[in-house]
Protein backbone atom coordinates (compact mmCIF):
# COMPACT_ATOMS: atom_id res chain seq x y z
CA UNK A 1 0.00 0.00 0.00
CA UNK A 2 1.35 3.44 -0.83
CA UNK A 3 0.12 6.86 0.23
CA UNK A 4 -2.28 7.35 -2.59
CA UNK A 5 -3.88 4.10 -1.59
CA UNK A 6 -4.15 4.89 2.31
CA UNK A 7 -5.65 8.30 1.63
CA UNK A 8 -8.34 6.37 -0.67
CA UNK A 9 -8.84 4.10 1.91
CA UNK A 10 -9.34 6.76 5.01
CA UNK A 11 -11.63 8.35 2.71
CA UNK A 12 -13.95 5.75 1.62
CA UNK A 13 -13.75 4.49 5.73
CA UNK A 14 -13.74 7.87 7.30
CA UNK A 15 -16.45 9.19 4.23
CA UNK A 16 -14.38 11.79 3.66
CA UNK A 17 -13.79 13.48 0.32
CA UNK A 18 -10.24 12.75 -0.95
CA UNK A 19 -9.21 16.11 -0.28
CA UNK A 20 -9.95 16.13 3.40
CA UNK A 21 -8.91 12.67 3.70
CA UNK A 22 -5.14 13.50 1.98
CA UNK A 23 -5.26 16.21 4.37
CA UNK A 24 -5.75 14.27 7.57
CA UNK A 25 -3.08 12.02 6.13
CA UNK A 26 -0.38 14.17 5.74
CA UNK A 27 -1.16 15.87 9.67
CA UNK A 28 -0.82 12.37 10.72
CA UNK A 29 2.22 11.96 9.21
CA UNK A 30 3.69 15.62 9.74
CA UNK A 31 2.72 14.92 13.48
CA UNK A 32 4.23 11.64 13.94
CA UNK A 33 7.67 13.11 11.82
CA UNK A 34 7.67 16.16 14.20
CA UNK A 35 7.69 14.25 17.42
CA UNK A 36 10.08 11.64 16.13
CA UNK A 37 12.46 14.89 15.31
CA UNK A 38 11.97 16.26 19.10
CA UNK A 39 12.76 12.69 20.06
CA UNK A 40 9.66 12.02 21.05
CA UNK A 41 8.12 8.16 21.44
CA UNK A 42 4.98 7.92 19.19
CA UNK A 43 2.67 5.10 21.20
CA UNK A 44 -0.09 4.43 18.94
CA UNK A 45 -2.41 1.76 21.02
CA UNK A 46 -3.10 -1.46 18.98
CA UNK A 47 -0.78 0.04 16.32
CA UNK A 48 2.67 0.17 17.38
CA UNK A 49 5.29 2.60 18.53
CA UNK A 50 7.64 4.70 16.67
CA UNK A 51 11.12 5.96 18.84
CA UNK A 52 14.46 6.93 17.95
CA UNK A 53 17.33 5.40 18.67
CA UNK A 54 20.71 5.55 18.46
CA UNK A 55 23.32 3.96 16.78
CA UNK A 56 26.90 4.04 17.93
CA UNK A 57 29.88 4.44 15.15
CA UNK A 58 31.26 0.90 14.46
CA UNK A 59 34.09 -0.18 11.77
CA UNK A 60 32.66 -1.66 8.55
CA UNK A 61 33.84 -3.32 5.64
CA UNK A 62 33.67 -1.85 1.61
CA UNK A 63 32.28 -4.85 0.45
CA UNK A 64 33.72 -4.06 -3.29
CA UNK A 65 37.15 -3.57 -1.93
CA UNK A 66 37.10 -5.22 1.72
CA UNK A 67 38.80 -2.28 2.55
CA UNK A 68 37.71 -1.27 6.53
CA UNK A 69 35.66 1.99 6.68
CA UNK A 70 34.18 4.02 9.75
CA UNK A 71 30.46 4.33 10.20
CA UNK A 72 29.47 7.05 11.91
CA UNK A 73 27.12 7.09 15.09
CA UNK A 74 23.42 8.14 13.85
CA UNK A 75 19.83 8.26 15.14
CA UNK A 76 17.62 6.14 13.81
CA UNK A 77 13.61 5.01 13.35
CA UNK A 78 12.63 2.02 15.19
CA UNK A 79 9.07 0.80 14.75
CA UNK A 80 7.91 -1.89 17.47
CA UNK A 81 4.32 -3.60 16.34
CA UNK A 82 1.86 -3.86 18.68
CA UNK A 83 0.80 -7.19 19.72
CA UNK A 84 -1.55 -9.23 17.40
CA UNK A 85 -1.03 -6.50 14.29
CA UNK A 86 -0.98 -8.17 10.81
CA UNK A 87 -3.13 -10.86 11.93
Amino acid sequence: MNKTDLVNEVAAKAQLNKTDAKAAVDAVLESIAQALANEDKVQLIGFGTFAIQEKEARTGINPRTKEKIEIPARKVVKFKPADGLGK
